[in-house]
């Protein structure tokens, strides 16, 4: 480890998830890809530790890291595992002066518990893990075992941090540090662009951004936008794509438009068009809702739903948007009609919207944070 001229030092993080951006593009992976801006500025040297769907070992060198994309031997459980990351990990970790892991991925767990990692270690702890009751049973003397044995468990928002069962019992060691973006990381939009997009869907349509997984709850948004006179676009792709269009089908939905994945440009030319975000999440898999803060960051008003985590703490309820009651399409229907039918208050949450991306979300901010605690961990150990 060296000191830079600006006084920052130079370290080795080694960051660790179960995908990353050359394979998947959830919102946690995005999370990973700010840190590593943020922190890769302020003088770390980042690396990603992933699984990808190829054979063998990939180095990927990207701007914000080099990924290390290991062979996805196995999938239970939404849970990836490699039998060659199992054997070659205190190889990959011997690089690093800090690891930081993401969570949740409980094969992680099992390679920090079985390699015995000696090296300071902290995670960003992005979720509970809501669906999977059954496997919970097996599973948390495991995660016991791993919550324990790292240095450092970082929330992303205080209300996470508050109301977590599992995180409940690691006060001690519990930071908060809440997600940021930087604006620079997202590419400018030409007017043709723009414009193409407007004459295929309009503008004021409400918009969806993210990937189509259980807990989005994109069969309440279906059903709350019933006849009503507004377009409803859904831009991602996932596991419920296909019984997602078929149910548009079968309900006769003709004012849900669905995009699949689309690239950052198309993405923000979305944002840029739409009346508001729509996130209708409603289980606590749902930590914080990275496509609010691309919605904030933009100006947009936000409608989400009450689940006491991040996405209380990103969107606040009559200042930036609406926040609902989860899985009631009714009332989900009401806060967009409201904003559908009222410029007035668009104008009021626009307005706060920005104000609070700016004094809340701050990425430089957000890395000089992590930066601390890689200091603090890197000099105990």
């Amino acid at each position: 480890m060296s000191l830079q001229k600006n006084g920052c030092m130079n370290m080795n993080i080694l960051h660790i998830y179960n995908r990353y951006l050359h394979d998947s593009q959830g919102g946690l992976e995005q999370s990973i890809y700010q840190i590593c801006i943020a922190t890769g500025s302020l003088g770390c040297r980042n690396r990603i530790l992933t699984l990808g769907s190829h054979s063998g070992r990939k180095e990927i060198a990207r701007d914000e890291a080099l990924v290390i994309s290991y062979e996805r031997s196995a999938e239970i459980a939404s849970c990836g595992f490699s039998w060659s990351l199992l054997k070659n990990f205190s190889r990959e970790c011997g690089w690093a002066e800090v690891i930081h892991y993401h969570y949740p991925w409980p094969f992680a767990d099992l390679l920090h518990v079985l390699h015995r990692m000696r090296t300071p270690s902290l995670l960003t702890y992005h979720s509970d893990i809501v669906r999977q009751k059954l496997l919970n049973v097996f599973y948390s003397p495991l995660r016991y075992s791993f919550l324990s044995m790292v240095d450092r468990i970082v929330a992303t928002s205080d209300n996470y941090a508050a109301s977590s069962r599992v995180l409940a019992g690691y006060r001690k060691k519990v930071s908060v540090i809440p997600l940021g973006i930087d604006p620079g990381t997202y590419p400018d939009i030409e007017n043709d662009r723009l414009r193409d997009w407007e004459q295929k869907i309009g503008r004021d349509f409400f918009l969806f951004v993210g990937v189509l997984r259980y807990y989005k709850g994109l069969h309440i948004l279906m059903e709350a936008v019933r006849k009503a006179p507004f377009t409803t676009v859904i831009a991602g792709s996932g596991p419920l794509k296909s019984e997602l269009e078929r149910k548009a089908t079968r309900l006769g939905l003709r004012n849900i438009v669905f995009l699949g994945s689309v690239g950052d440009k198309d993405k923000i030319a979305l944002l840029q068009l739409c009346r508001a975000v729509v996130f209708p999440s409603f289980l606590r898999s749902e930590a914080f809702g990275m496509t609010l803060l691309e919605g904030l960051m933009l100006g947009k008003p936000l409608i989400s739903c009450r689940i006491k985590t991040g996405t209380d703490y990103v969107n606040q309820d009559g200042l930036t948007g609406l926040v609902v009651e989860p899985g009631d399409p009714v009332a989900l229907r009401r806060a967009m009609d409201y904003i559908f039918e009222n410029k007035s208050e668009v104008a009021k949450f626009s307005r706060n919207a920005r104000k609070r991306f700016q004094s809340c979300f701050n990425a430089k901010k957000m890395g000089q944070e992590y930066l601390r605690l890689y200091q603090n961990l890197q000099t105990k150990g």
